[in-house]
């Protein structure tokens, strides 16, 4: 008898003297409880269960929700809330999560980019969380706050459209004659050689290495953001000075000791 656990197959012995197989049946004559004939039909089904139970999920022995296939990039079967059971709604969430991994992995470049630059001495930037407050001589905050909202807007409105009707924002005239620059792969990855301009993903149906580095590496930068924010919060210092605290004295400058300090 055959038996499906989890998301392991188990094969016993069957209580009785014919052992079933599709489309075949192969009779014992040593009577109930003796060993069946290893068949190439068995081999199939060991093989599939095989392959089941190295699909990594997010805790392993958990068995990952049934919309959450593996064919999703990154997909480890973590949706604790259950947000993507709409199929609809998961498309959404998708997208959603590419866009803020992306947003982040640029905010962590830029961040340690500039912080470096500072510590260094090379140039006399402000921290990170006090830049925004800069005053530029080209422009006043007032005038930067709506170009940067107008410029948003339609970036984010153009990738909506294309979310709703793929590839519309590849078509002729669609945007300012520039519609060879964004070739429209798919939703959320519009390619072309100003987005993609080594062109590693040419073949965006065939890139799911190259997705699946990119939601790792995105969601890494979600945490470190998440890290640099709490930090800059605690310390009113950016990430490299704290780096450079903590190497000072790696016993004593910790995070547990700067929460304490912070708290009391």
């Amino acid at each position: 008898m055959a038996v499906t656990v989890g998301r392991g197959f188990l094969v016993q012995p069957c209580s009785s003297s014919s052992f079933i197989f599709p489309n075949k049946i192969y009779k014992s004559s040593l009577g109930a409880g003796s060993t069946f004939w290893y068949t190439p039909a068995l081999r199939r089904y060991g093989q599939i269960a095989v392959q089941a139970q190295q699909r990594p999920t997010w805790l392993p022995g958990l068995d990952p929700p049934p919309y959450l296939d593996g064919t999703l990039a990154g997909d480890y079967g973590f949706d604790p809330l259950g947000l993507g059971e709409d199929p609809e709604s998961l498309k959404w969430y998708v997208q959603a999560e590419l866009v803020h991994a992306r947003f982040a992995m640029a905010g962590v470049a830029g961040i340690l980019f500039t912080d470096l630059l500072c510590v260094t001495g090379i140039s006399n930037l402000p921290v990170w969380y006090e830049a925004g407050a800069v005053k530029f001589e080209f422009a006043s905050t007032r005038t930067l706050i709506v170009v940067q909202l107008l410029l948003m807007v339609f970036a984010e409105t153009k990738r909506y459209m294309d979310f709703i009707s793929p590839g519309s924002q590849a078509k002729e005239g669609s945007f300012f004659g520039l519609e060879a620059a964004l070739e429209g792969l798919e939703p959320g990855y519009p390619g072309g050689p100003l987005l993609n301009p080594l062109g590693l993903a040419k073949d965006i149906k065939n890139a799911h290495e190259w997705k699946l580095k990119e939601i790792k590496n995105g969601r890494l930068a979600m945490i470190a953001m998440l890290g640099i924010f709490v930090q800059a919060y605690v310390t009113h210092a950016g990430p490299i000075d704290n780096l450079v605290e903590h190497l000072s004295n790696p016993w004593q400058r910790t995070i547990i000791q700067t929460l304490a300090n912070s708290s009391s």
